[in-house]
């Protein structure tokens, strides 16, 4: 299934109700439904799979234009359950095209998803969970895994860095100790 990056019935820049709409097509359809999952359906996925829901009413609002905006915390939870980037779910603004994006900021939103796919695969390693989604929540997550892999190529910058940041960490890892110089 395609994913539309604006209205296909007028070619306008899509609206939140637009793509949450979109996103319950796509859901549908990936969960084997042939069919759009209906606001019901998402609700109760979102409670079962998330342990969080919204409310059937706060969706319908949500696609109708009478809600245009999210709260953090809202745009986290629905970002969480359909596996995208936080920053898709907002209104494009009127003249936008998927064209006006640079193609840094598309690596970016790739990156985004990718990482907050990891922390999930890894939900039940609490430390890898949480170092996804905070390199995912990153204003630039870009630069700060350019930036880790620049440490992890200074030799010993890591070890050192463990030691500050987190000192009873390399305690009891499988790592020897780092050594020191004489």
């Amino acid at each position: 299934m395609t994913f539309a990056y604006c209205n296909t019935q007028t070619g306008a820049p899509m609206t939140l109700g637009d793509k949450i709409r979109s996103l319950r097509a796509v859901e549908g359809s990936l969960r084997g439904l042939n069919r759009p999952m209906t606001q019901q359906e998402m609700a109760a996925a979102m409670k079962r799979e998330t342990g969080r829901t919204l409310s059937q009413a706060y969706l319908s609002q949500l696609e109708s234009g009478s809600r245009p905006h999210l709260t953090h915390t809202t745009r986290e939870l629905l970002a969480r359950f359909f596996r995208i980037y936080p920053g898709f779910l907002v209104s494009d603004p009127e003249g936008y095209t998927p064209e006006l994006q640079s193609e840094l900021r598309a690596i970016d939103a790739k990156i985004d998803s990718w990482l907050y796919a990891g922390a999930e695969q890894f939900a039940s390693d609490k430390d890898l969970h949480r170092a996804f989604e905070t390199i995912a929540k990153h204003h630039d997550s870009r630069q700060a895994l350019l930036l880790l892999a620049e440490i992890l190529r200074a030799p010993g910058l890591a070890e050192r860095l463990t030691e500050v940041l987190r000192p009873n960490t390399s305690q009891g890892s499988a790592h020897p100790p780092p050594e020191t110089a004489r």
